[in-house]
């Protein structure tokens, strides 16, 4: 089981083989469970389930605390079910550290809180940098911005010995 760290924390991934769907409904149960020991009712939480938990998707929960919208996902795992396992595992070490003592409410609020429309903002930013709305991987999205930046702050036709300099920018 390889280990990952996580928002502070280690957790140990799993590779799921077969009972995909029952699985991933033990999780779900487990998400709102774990929610439920810091006040959270059920109806305030969201775990959307995949049709084919056996599939490659990202796992989501949003729920509300005190009227902010939290919000979690994982998405490098292989499958919908294994990404939800370490979703499962993420809430449950925030909540434990929660209930010790060892995080201030406002802390956790802090991890989670996400703007409603957060997601069309991010697929508009990966548009305007010429990626597809889906692409997760830090490194291609760093690369496009920075040629972006280039492209607008130098443009080609100024590109002379001398004349665009970062340092002056």
């Amino acid at each position: 089981m390889p280990i990952v760290k996580i928002k502070g924390y280690e957790i140990n991934t799993i590779i799921i083989k077969d009972s995909f769907q029952r699985r991933a409904v033990n999780f779900r149960n487990g998400i709102i469970k774990t929610l439920s020991k810091i006040g959270v009712p059920e109806n305030d939480i969201d775990i959307p389930l995949n049709l084919i938990a056996g599939k490659k998707f990202p796992a989501t929960v949003s729920w509300y605390v005190d009227g902010r919208h939290l919000y979690y996902s994982y998405s490098k795992s292989g499958k919908f079910v294994e990404n939800l396992y370490v979703v499962h595992r993420v809430i449950e070490a925030h909540v434990n550290a929660f209930l010790k003592g060892e995080k201030a409410p406002d802390e956790f609020i802090n991890e989670f809180h996400e703007e409603h429309d957060i997601s069309n903002r991010r697929k508009e930013a990966r548009e305007i940098l010429g990626l597809e709305h889906d692409t997760a991987d830090m490194d291609v999205i760093d690369k496009a911005y920075k040629n972006l930046a280039k492209e607008r702050l130098c443009p080609e036709s100024f590109l002379q010995p001398g004349f665009c300099h970062w340092s002056a920018l």
